[in-house]
């Protein structure tokens, strides 16, 4: 193991997915089999690389590991930086596992351009991981904005009817919001000379000048997250995309937000963060009450889902932000760290439980070719294993406990109790709102008498989608019961962070 943990790590779990995907785009259209192999190959390569940071990461240290530096840009200080710490490697290992699930069920799902399909996936996979590596803050930009080509291609070339208006929207939102990062970051470059991340979590600014940059960051990030109110370009896209690209979007692109939020947001405009917290709070309180209530209101089962994903991250948002009170306002450090951990674990567990709940309607909509839950009704009758699955995973997204979907929103609602009942108590409400639409979603697909012929004629899961389904299940459960070595991963890193956006730039 000590072989791979001096392989440079990093670069492999990048550069193997994009290489692979440039190399099966050469392959054609007339070699879709030879394609889905050798993309499926790649990715599971890919995800092997990615456990050496697992097992080889020293979980006592804060700082990042698995680091790499080569000039790039030098005149300008632009460095090709790579390193890891806690936060980085379970999104990496998240992107890396939800991309193997996605090829295997997407499998029998696409008939066109099947090599230019899983091409995208895996150049998309490597460029995301980029992103979670990437610590020069112009090489996180490059990436960022990369990987909006592989994603706006998926749902603009396989999406459904509409999707030329989804993927220029979903293009427009996320581009429009990243060019005021790219301000921020040449802004930082001009005032401190340096885009190194570690100059710019020493630089000291102004109020006036973080408040700006919080704006110009939180805005770029929001966007991806989404946060309440700039997050209408997602019921869209999750509608238009294919079943795969929904399962990626879900549970990978909209971390890259929370992650953000994380890496720069926090630590570089710790007072500014501070000061607008509140803001922040209430709109993450909109996004989990409000749009949880428009989920309820939905008659298409991806548009659901979607709605619910705002509703759900909206608590990323929430303990990011409250851990700023927490540790400024009440000197409540081991609260704020409550907050953080939350926010992560929610983001890991939603990746999970919502990439499981786009799949399962992808296997109805294989079948059926239709979302409209009126067109469903009695399927537990013909398939009894897709029922099973598919109710765990609607237990897991109305935040069950024992399932991945209890345990950071339980997390940061306890957090925002020591902040303010009050916030507890509106954060609380998606147990009930959530509850509400999935298992509204489940009794009407599920239940009942078979609904029509079409119903009557469905076949119960085949192998590979059992496949899929029972890793997602065995994550979401893992999780939900025993959530010690994630928090445990994760710790080192959280607590340098809540001593981060304790200190005041000013």
């Amino acid at each position: 193991m000590t072989h791979v943990a001096n392989l440079p790590l990093l670069s492999i779990i990048i550069w193997l997915p994009i290489l692979g995907g440039a190399a099966i785009l050469a392959l054609g259209n007339a070699r879709a089999r030879a394609a889905k192999w050798s993309a499926l190959i790649v990715a599971l390569l890919t995800f092997v690389f990615s456990l050496g940071l697992l097992t080889g990461f020293d979980k006592t240290n804060a700082g990042l590991q698995f680091v790499e530096s080569h000039p790039w840009i030098p005149t300008f200080d632009i460095f090709y930086n790579l390193g890891a710490d806690g936060i980085a490697v379970t999104l990496l290992l998240l992107n890396t596992l939800v991309t193997v699930l996605t090829l295997i069920g997407a499998w029998g799902s696409v008939s066109k351009r099947v090599s230019q399909y899983v091409a995208a996936f895996l150049i998309l996979e490597g460029l995301t991981n980029g992103i979670f590596a990437a610590s020069d803050p112009m090489l996180f930009y490059v990436f960022f904005e990369a990987m909006l080509i592989p994603m706006f291609l998926i749902i603009g070339v396989w999406g459904g009817p509409r999707r030329i208006y989804a993927s220029l929207k979903f293009f427009l939102y996320t581009f429009l919001g990243s060019v005021l990062m790219l301000v921020g970051l040449i802004y930082l470059y001009v005032k401190g000379g340096s885009f190194q991340l570690h100059d710019l979590y020493a630089m000291h600014l102004s109020a006036k000048e973080q408040t700006w940059l919080f704006f110009a960051f939180l805005i770029a990030f929001a966007v991806k997250i989404p946060m309440f109110p700039v997050h209408t370009w997602l019921p869209d896209a999750h509608v238009e995309a294919p079943t795969a690209g929904s399962v990626v979007l879900a549970a990978i692109a909209l971390k890259i937000g929370g992650y953000g939020v994380l890496r720069f947001n926090l630590p570089i405009v710790p007072d500014a963060a501070h000061h607008y917290a509140t803001f922040v709070i209430v709109l993450s309180l909109i996004a989990i009450v409000y749009v949880g209530l428009v989920a309820l209101v939905q008659d298409d089962m991806k548009k659901l889902i979607a709605y619910s994903s705002v509703s759900h991250m909206g608590f990323v948002t929430l303990g990011s932000f409250i851990s700023f009170a927490l540790v400024r306002d009440y000197g409540n450090t081991d609260a704020a760290r409550l907050g953080l951990q939350g926010a992560m674990v929610q983001m890991i567990s939603h990746g999970f439980v919502s990439g499981a709940m786009f799949s399962c309607v992808g296997v109805l909509y294989d079948r059926m070719h239709t979302r409209m839950i009126k067109d469903y009704g009695g399927v537990a009758n013909v398939m009894p294993w897709f029922a099973v699955f598919f109710v765990f995973f609607g237990m897991a997204n109305s935040g069950l406990p024992g399932t991945s979907g209890f345990v950071g929103e339980f997390m940061v609602v306890l957090a925002s109790f020591q902040k303010h009942p009050y916030i507890a108590v509106f954060a609380a409400l998606t147990l009930i709102i959530g509850a509400s639409y999935t298992l509204w979603l489940v009794k009407r697909v599920l239940y009942g008498d078979v609904a029509n012929a079409h119903v009557a004629e469905l076949e119960d899961l085949n192998g590979r989608e059992a496949l899929v389904l029972g890793v997602f299940a065995v994550a979401v459960l893992a999780i939900g019961i025993y959530p010690k070595p994630l928090t445990d991963l994760l710790e080192p890193s959280i607590a340098h962070l809540a001593t981060q956006i304790a200190s005041s730039k000013l």
